[in-house]
């Protein structure tokens, strides 16, 4: 679909949870519809808040991964307007596998991917380091 087929008031989202609608049995589209509501609601309400939506929280437990997948594609379009988001499961030997939500260009460019892999693992080992300096500080370390 091209920018020419969206809607003109630019609700890529609508349309994307009008296709999943077609194509996911009814209780799996409820579902997820649970899970994506009160994101989709607070992004319309307070902007995007962060990078970071982690599909997790009374909603999410027990979700099958396919439907916590489309999930995150319905908030990346939400959050991009776009509908050419792809999922790619990049393995961090740090911390196992990270679904992570990008652009097709990106999804497609092995540098790409391996600079998001990398960005990741500085990441993981600054929050380890952060975790050791606030239990050896006797700090939570539940952040």
């Amino acid at each position: 679909m091209n920018e020419d087929e969206l809607p003109p008031d630019g609700r890529a989202v609508e349309v994307y949870l009008d296709l999943l609608r077609v194509r996911m049995p009814e209780e799996d589209y409820e579902l997820l519809l649970g899970v994506v509501d009160p994101v989709l609601r607070a992004i319309e309400e307070q902007g995007v808040p962060s990078a970071d939506f982690p599909l997790e929280g009374a909603h999410a437990q027990g979700l099958p991964q396919e439907i916590r997948d489309e999930a995150a594609l319905v908030i990346a379009t939400a959050v991009t307007g776009r509908l050419d988001n792809e999922l790619v499961v990049l393995d961090i030997e740090e911390t196992g596998p990270v679904r992570v939500v990008t652009d097709a260009a990106t999804a497609a460019d092995p540098v790409r991917l391996t600079e998001i892999a990398d960005y990741i693992r500085d990441r993981h080992r600054e929050t380890e380091e952060l975790r050791g300096i606030a239990e050896a500080s006797d700090m939570p370390t539940d952040f």
